[in-house]
């Protein structure tokens, strides 16, 4: 099948199908004159390149396990990587954690400061802040 298959079959668009034959991933597609022939081989790989996208991973990181030399990718790397990445999630959630939680503080306290104020029942944009309202924290 030529590449306006397998783009349609797999959802990549021409360009990153020569993308991934270009880094390896893919290894020695066949040709018949200037055209690319690409088999079920090709399309089973490019879906898993596509879905280890969505996963989060970077071509980068697929190179030492999906190299395109060899028929069958290297599923203990996969293993591994996807360990790696679950790793560098959880890292991430916790930060994002963290973040929500400061985000949860400053927003109570701006509403605190509000409520004391009396600005957050008054007026609003483009109205004079309430007496009082001056002694909130200013950044």
């Amino acid at each position: 099948m030529f590449i306006g298959e397998i783009s349609r079959r797999t959802g990549a668009s021409p360009k990153a199908i020569r993308h991934y034959e270009s880094l390896g991933l893919l290894g020695q597609v066949t040709r018949a004159g200037s055209y690319r022939v690409y088999t079920d081989d090709e399309v089973r790989q490019v879906g898993l390149i596509r879905q280890a996208q969505a996963l989060g991973f970077r071509l980068s990181e697929l190179l030492p396990a999906l190299d395109g030399r060899t028929r069958e990718p290297d599923w203990q790397g996969l293993a591994r990587q996807i360990d790696h990445k679950r790793a560098s999630l959880r890292v991430e959630i916790q930060r994002l954690r963290g973040l929500d939680a400061q985000l949860g503080e400053i927003g109570a306290e701006i509403r605190a400061c509000l409520d004391l104020s009396g600005w957050g029942d008054a007026g609003g944009e483009g109205s004079d802040p309430p007496p009082g309202a001056m002694d909130c924290p200013r950044a």
